[in-house]
C-alpha cells in the first residue's frame, strides 16, 4: 500500500506543519516508509504553499507523486493549482469556508469542512489546520486516532495554553471526518 497526499494553502495557514506532524505520527508508530517533502519559496509570501507526504508499507520510490490519492486544500488557489493532480477514487479534502468553486468530478470524494469558521469559533485561527488534519485522519483512518493525537500534543505542547485548544480542533475534525465516512 502506498498513499501519496498533496496538502496546499496559503503561506501561514500551517500546510508545512500540517504534513510534518501526519509524517511525525507515522514514522514514530509504525515500520511504514514516509517521506515528506516541503515547498518552500515565494509561497510563504502569500502564495500556493505545499507539500507532498507518501506513505508506503516498502521503501518511497518518489517523494513528489505524479498523482495523488488524497488532497487537502485549504484555500481556492490550492485546489486551482492542484485538483488535476488528484487520481480518479481519490478524495479531495476541502476548507469550504473560504474555497467555494469545487470541480464538479464524478471520480472523486469530497469532503468539505469550513475549518476557518470553526477555528475563528474556537478562539485561535491557528488551530485550522488541526482542524483540518483531524477531517483527514477522522475520514481516512491513516493513522491511529490516539497516535495522531498524542503526537499533536508532544510536538505542540509547548505553549501549556495551546494544548486544550489543539486537542479539540483535533477532536472537532475527528468528528467532521468520520462523520463524512459514514462512521458514526
Amino acid at each position: 500500500m502506498e498513499r501519496n497526499i498533496i496538502m496546499a494553502g496559503f503561506g501561514g495557514q500551517g500546510v508545512m506543519l500540517m504534513g510534518k506532524l501526519l509524517g511525525y505520527a507515522v514514522n514514530g508508530s509504525s515500520d511504514q516508509g514516509i517521506t515528506f517533502f516541503p515547498s518552500y519559496g515565494a509561497e510563504q509570501r502569500g502564495g500556493t504553499a505545499n507539500c507532498y507526504v507518501v506513505i508506503s508499507d516498502g521503501q518511497v520510490g518518489s517523494p513528489m507523486p505524479q498523482a495523488a490519492d488524497d488532497l487537502i486544500v485549504l484555500n481556492q488557489p490550492s485546489l486551482d493549482k492542484f485538483a488535476d493532480h488528484l487520481k480518479a477514487g481519490g478524495t479531495l479534502f476541502v476548507n469550504s469556508s473560504i474555497v467555494k468553486n469545487i470541480p464538479e468530478r464524478a471520480d472523486i470524494t469530497v469532503v468539505a469542512a469550513p475549518v476557518t469558521e470553526l477555528s475563528i469559533e474556537m478562539g485561535s485561527e491557528k488551530v485550522l489546520n488541526v482542524i483540518m488534519l483531524g477531517v483527514y485522519v477522522g475520514c481516512t483512518g491513516v493513522i491511529a486516532e490516539d497516535i495522531m493525537l498524542d503526537t499533536i500534543i508532544k510536538k505542540l505542547g509547548k505553549k501549556e495554553s495551546m494544548i486544550a485548544v489543539n486537542k479539540a480542533a483535533f477532536l472537532k475534525g475527528l468528528e467532521i471526518g468520520k462523520k463524512a465516512a459514514g462512521k458514526q
